[in-house]
């Protein structure tokens, strides 16, 4: 069933912008800064092997391990985690895992050994699981499909701007902190960059709202205009999707969760493994390698903007995830092929990084459109977990296979045959299921 147009928006379009705009700026730049910092000590890990390797003799493989581990935490408790921030509130459940999981990410600095490294991995997985499924059902709360698609891709933007900002940090933690106080640059890296999911923690206790109810910075009719918005929205959704027991049974919410297996790979590839193609490529300097590492993101950034922008003014969704799906999963094997050159690696790499993150942002329109209620807490956390069992493939399976190979151009090559195929995945979705009426 088609997705119905904002009510308060055709009646009345400019007093539906302004109210629009201040919730999204209400919101938006805590949730942003929050992703960013959490993406950050994700896959700041990349940036640390680069003299864990060194000091802790990992292979490639134990490294992938290690960065994949994380992914079998995550995905255990993704669900119930997100079903309990639809009971007890975003503020609390929100504030909890960011506290949580920067007290983990800080602790990372203790590891001493493969059995220590894995652990503590693990332990960041349980952590943060339910974040990013939590703020996009959050995100529904308030904004109703039309308008969520540009708004997710600005929450989204956080992992490309995370990288833009990280890799140059974390590179100059690790070179100008290494040695002081008997701790290598890593051990810093990862104590200093654990600050600010736990202030963080502390802010989203403060300034999140639950539901729109509870926002006392909205007029009674602001509040008003934005809950019939997003209640004709949810009218609009198939009663299927709005159970646990629907959702869960619904063949077109495992078909979403095999596409965001294909998109999550090529995101969790770039992101664990940029740091170390750029280095093999030639870079010596981790300084050097986090500026460089920069570059893709940039453009990604301004990529996956601009494509939600343009799906949410056409209510197109399926084409806008299939177009960069595919072109992600090509730009994935040209980095397999370019990646004895810094110049012509870093290319391939920018086009898959804009690419691949320009399909994650136009992706989560699909089960945003689909799904409502509970069934949007449960369905959206299990498409989530899905797509994530892809982390923990795509690091292990490259560190195994670079081992045994000496290369990670094999890996490069099978996944992006997975991003094509999921791409042409994509058009197996209904288009009246997901796409809206403008």
């Amino acid at each position: 069933m088609a997705v119905q147009p904002d009510p308060a928006c055709t009646a009345e379009r400019p007093e539906s912008d302004r109210v629009y705009r201040k919730v999204a700026l209400r919101l938006v730049p805590l949730l942003f800064v929050c992703y960013a910092v959490s993406y950050l000590d994700r896959v700041n890990v990349g940036f640390a092997r680069l003299q864990m390797d060194d000091e802790l003799w990992f292979s490639d493989a134990v490294y992938g391990i290690g960065a994949g581990v994380f992914f079998l935490g995550y995905i255990l408790f993704e669900v119930p985690s997100n079903i309990v921030l639809h009971k007890v509130g975003a503020r609390r459940w929100i504030a909890r895992i960011m506290v949580s999981w920067g007290l983990v990410s800080g602790l990372m600095a203790l590891a001493n050994s493969p059995a220590t490294f894995y652990l503590l991995r693990f332990l960041l997985g349980v952590a943060e699981a339910g974040f990013i499924p939590g703020i996009l059902l959050y995100l529904t709360y308030w904004f109703p499909a039309h308008r969520r698609g540009r708004i997710t891709a600005l929450f989204l933007a956080a992992i490309p701007v995370a990288t833009i900002v990280g890799g140059p940090l974390s590179g100059w933690l690790m070179q100008v902190f290494d040695g002081v106080g008997d701790l290598r640059g890593w051990q810093w890296m990862f104590v200093v960059e654990a600050v600010p999911a736990v202030l963080l923690g502390l802010v989203v206790l403060r300034r999140l709202d639950d539901r729109v109810a509870d926002a006392t910075w909205l007029t009674p009719a602001e509040r008003d205009l934005v809950t019939a918005a997003v209640a004709a929205d949810d009218d609009a959704k198939s009663g299927a999707h709005a159970s646990v027991r629907g959702t869960l049974r619904s063949p077109a919410v495992w078909l979403l969760g095999g596409i965001y297996f294909a998109v999550a790979l090529g995101i969790y590839t770039i992101s664990f493994w940029l740091p170390t193609i750029i280095s093999r490529s030639g870079v010596e300097s981790t300084l050097a390698v986090g500026l460089l590492s920069a570059v893709p993101y940039l453009v990604a950034v301004v990529a996956m903007v601009a494509v939600a922008t343009h799906g949410d003014r056409t209510g197109e969704r399926r084409w806008h995830t299939t177009v960069p799906t595919v072109v992600g999963g090509l730009g994935l094997v040209a980095v397999g092929l370019t990646q004895s050159s810094t110049v012509l690696a870093l290319l391939a790499l920018t086009v898959a990084a804009a690419a691949i993150s320009s399909a994650q942002a136009a992706f989560w329109s699909l089960p945003a459109a689909l799904l409502s209620g509970v069934g949007a807490a449960a369905g959206i956390a299990l498409v989530n977990s899905i797509g994530n069992v892809a982390g923990a493939v795509s690091t292990s399976l490259v560190g195994v296979v670079s081992d045994a190979t000496g290369s990670t151009a094999s890996s490069l090559y099978l996944f992006g045959g997975v991003l094509v195929a999921g791409g042409l995945l994509v058009l197996a979705v209904r288009p009246e299921q997901v796409n809206g009426q403008r």
